[in-house]
């Protein structure tokens, strides 16, 4: 059961996305519903749990309408496995290519690294002692007891008065040094540490190419298994040297079989994976379906079908079960429809959401509201300059209609036009900085200076040159 009294309601999702997507609000609403379903699946505490499939989403939408970055967002929000592919990557089983199952091992690499992290965490301190007793021993070493052999035997010598004197200098001098390591004064001073090397046995494919990824990948960590780990001495500054140690001892410090267990859980329960260009791997009916790549296509389309209905896939960490990952697909569709998909697969993708052609409005919107906003994206760069940038909300309006306008003559690339529109307007200030302009200079964009900067711009029928 996830134990997450914090866990956002949709109302909340769908106001984490509104954050940094404008509009959408269709496609919002959809994806805040099947997340919160994952949490409510997890809290039914009947033998129903296991039955309880999500209803995985076709997002359909021009390009830079927000579709990428709706599921990104939405990953970050539920604090999940997630990882992004493109259907044009894959090929079908028999051809040369990536097979669809590495989407899915993907997706269990993700969830190993984020529960490492958490577990790293969590024995930070600890690891974090035993770092500065290494930097510590290999500054002003420890000292040691005297001792003789006398008939075989071990016998520890008294230690007088000046050993002992000693011993505690050797402790007052060592205190002192913690202090100052904790305080970063000795984080410039060199020292000698010993770093273990990860083995690269580098093999290759075994019978000619009859050996598929997973086994390869389990064939490869057997093998760097069985072999002694090597280490080199090199001298490094303290301050790397806590980074190098920390992250070798916190390593050694987590249970690595717990970490596998608990990744496959979080995964199979709560990973999502997004299908992009999804429209490319369909066969257009017009084409009648011939040969060719359109043979391939299908075939790929045959192979997403048991990962997204629910199968069991084979990788080095264990087996995960697909059947309760959320998988989200998109495309543009412009050349084919979601019919054209295989009906077996259409029906793997029940709830279908269609997203918005940007308008004026939202181009406006785009440039002021978000946390991430294009504007304040270059604010924060002049500001590293030490130049204060301010954009006039007369100056956004000008720049959105511009970047509408050019949509909707040329190609209409969405939300992207903007960074085109944006990047022609600053090109010469950002050329300019800090040569001709100065620290504490101070720009402000108005509506006549981006009507003069992108001027040429409007006017040039052909603007072919504009389009990234």
């Amino acid at each position: 059961m996830i134990n997450n009294t914090n866990f956002l309601t949709p109302r909340e999702i769908v106001g984490e996305l509104d954050k940094y997507i404008i509009g959408q609000n269709d496609a919002k609403r959809n994806v805040a519903i099947a997340l919160r379903n994952r949490w409510r699946r997890m809290n039914v505490k009947t033998n129903m749990r296991d039955e309880i499939i999500p209803n995985n989403i076709l997002m359909i939408g021009a390009t830079g309408v927000g579709k990428t970055e709706i599921a990104r967002r939405l990953a970050k929000i539920a604090d999940a496995p997630f990882t992004k592919v493109e259907a044009s990557k894959f090929t079908e089983v028999g051809y040369v290519g990536r097979d669809v199952e590495s989407m899915v091992r993907d997706l269990v690499e993700q969830a190993v690294n984020m529960v490492k992290a958490s577990k790293k965490e969590e024995v930070k301190e600890r690891a974090n002692q035993i770092v500065e007793e290494i930097i510590l021993d290999a500054l002003i070493p420890p000292l040691k007891s005297r001792s003789s052999v006398s008939a075989g035997f071990n016998v520890e010598e008294t230690i007088d008065v000046s050993q002992m004197n000693e011993h505690e200098l050797n402790e007052k001098t060592r205190e002192r040094f913690r202090e100052k390591i904790r305080n970063g004064e000795l984080d410039e001073r060199k020292i000698e540490i010993n770093i273990k090397q990860a083995n690269n046995s580098g093999i290759g494919m075994v019978g000619g190419g009859m050996m598929d990824e997973a086994s390869m990948m389990n064939l490869q960590e057997m093998i760097n298994g069985m072999m002694p780990k090597k280490s080199k001495k090199r001298k490094v500054t303290i301050k790397d040297a806590k980074k190098i140690l920390l992250e070798d001892e916190a390593s050694r410090l987590i249970d690595m079989d717990e970490v596998k267990e608990e990744a496959i859980n979080k995964a199979q329960n709560t990973g999502i994976i997004f299908i992009d260009e999804i429209d490319k791997i369909a066969v257009s009916a017009k084409k009648g379906g011939g040969g060719g790549p359109d043979v391939s296509r299908e075939g790929v389309q045959r192979d997403l079908l048991p990962i997204v209905e629910g199968s069991a896939v084979n990788t080095k960490y264990g087996i995960i079960l697909t059947d309760h990952i959320l998988f989200i697909s998109a495309g543009a569709f412009h050349i084919s429809k979601p019919s054209d998909l295989i009906p077996e697969l259409q029906g793997r993708f029940p709830i279908r959401v269609e997203l918005n052609n940007l308008t004026k409005d939202d181009f406006y919107r785009i440039l002021k509201e978000p946390k991430n906003a294009l504007t304040k994206q270059y604010e924060a760069l002049f500001y590293s300059e030490g130049v204060e940038l301010t954009f006039l909300d007369e100056a956004m309006e000008e720049i959105a209609e511009i970047a509408f306008d050019i949509n909707s003559e040329v190609e209409n690339i969405g939300a992207r036009r903007l960074h085109t529109v944006v990047s022609h307007l600053l090109n010469e200030f950002l050329f300019d900085i800090p040569d001709k302009i100065g620290p504490n200079a101070k720009i402000v964009i108005n509506r006549e200076l981006v009507k003069e900067k992108l001027s040429g711009l409007v006017k040039n029928k052909d603007l072919s040159q504009y389009i990234l």
